[in-house]
């Protein structure tokens, strides 16, 4: 089967499909600056876009841009204009985002960080595995944080340790980083977290230092919609506890009955037997949040989260669409670089398909 690739369409067709000011982009962010010579906006994205959306390597990507007389530098040149083009690709992925209408629930004028990881391989059989645990601010959609690590051994897995924090910091994260340590480690950098419970994976208490009955208080919210908020304390060896609170909200018959038969699938492949109380907790929502109770009410914790989910998503088919196979570990520039570059091309590939499918029967708009 051949691999279409939005690099293969007409050059002048694909412009057409980039933020208006994709240009002006690149002299502001000094994507030129330096450049000895062919200054040419088009060659330098051209260039780039061979090695980001056709999967090429440094390599071949400038031997092809050689024979076809695009440009005529070393691989270590184009190596540097990657790093060099950072905050442009930053600049186009955040025009394709604008485009779409992307936005969140009222923030209110607060920044929030929205923390994961994700696996990649490099290529070949015996390609390493490598893990990028990446920090996305919102509303602007800068990465303020980046690190790269193996995916085995000591200080490699997903945990809230892994990232800075700084004081008023409010941070979203999924049921991975739901670990007494990292929440601690928010707490002592005096910022807050919001995290989907996994009951398995921390142990709470009630405020008297008793353990907190979830089961017990769960079976009071039967209706669908229904929402509850209850106070946890949050124990780590021996430090004192974190005060944080447990946000419920009753999923539909509908959602439940798809949460079950995902569990019940999943236990039937690895051979275990399933826990009557996991089919209970499949039956909510449950974040547990050390956000300030009176600035932030439960309906807004859980709006929020639902939003942390929704870019997880989108995360998950850009990887898909730009397929993440490997990733340049030279220093954490090339690499953020190169992590920008693979997401314009996936709001690229998105913004085609939607054109192609939804507004016209030949794929584009036609231009004045």
């Amino acid at each position: 089967m051949t691999r279409l690739n939005a690099v293969d369409e007409d050059w002048d067709l694909l412009i057409s499909f980039f933020p208006s000011d994709w240009k002006a982009s690149a002299r502001r962010t000094g994507a030129l600056k330096g450049l000895r010579q062919d200054k040419s906006e088009e060659n330098y994205l051209r260039l780039l876009l061979m090695h980001l959306g056709g999967g090429f390597s440094l390599r071949e990507t400038v031997v092809r841009a050689r024979q076809a007389e695009l440009a005529d530098l070393s691989d270590v040149a184009l190596l540097k204009r990657l790093r060099k083009g950072k905050d442009w690709l930053y600049e186009l992925c955040c025009g394709l985002f604008a485009e779409r209408g992307l936005k969140g629930p009222d923030h209110q004028g607060v920044g929030l960080r929205l923390l994961d990881a994700t696996v990649v391989k490099e290529p070949g059989q015996t390609g390493s595995q490598w893990r990028i645990h990446y920090s996305l601010q919102w509303p602007t959609l800068r990465c303020d944080y980046f690190k790269l690590t193996a995916t085995e051994g000591k200080g490699t897995g997903e945990t809230l340790r892994q990232y800075p924090v700084s004081p008023g910091d409010l941070i979203l994260v999924d049921r991975g980083y739901c670990q007494a340590g990292g929440i601690h480690h928010v707490a002592a950098g005096k910022a807050w977290v919001t995290v989907r419970l996994n009951p398995h994976s921390i142990i709470l208490h009630t405020q008297t230092g008793d353990e907190f009955p979830l089961l017990a208080k769960l079976k009071t919210i039967p209706r669908t919609g229904q929402i509850a908020a209850w106070k946890v304390q949050v124990p780590f060896e021996n430090q004192a506890p974190v005060a944080a609170r447990i946000c419920v909200v009753r999923k539909s018959k509908a959602a439940i009955a798809q949460a079950i038969k995902k569990i019940e699938r999943e236990a039937s492949k690895n051979g275990s037997q399933l826990q009557p109380e996991t089919c209970v907790y499949a039956e909510y929502i449950m974040v547990l949040t050390t956000f300030p109770e009176d600035q932030y009410p439960c309906a807004m914790i859980l709006e929020w989260y639902r939003f942390r989910w929704q870019i997880e998503l989108l995360f998950k088919r850009f990887k898909q669409i730009a397929q993440l196979g490997h990733l340049p570990k030279h220093d954490d520039e090339s690499a953020k670089a190169w992590l920008y570059g693979k997401l314009f091309v996936a709001l690229l590939t998105e913004k085609l398909i939607e054109q192609a499918s939804a507004l016209s029967p030949w794929g584009y708009l036609l231009q004045a």
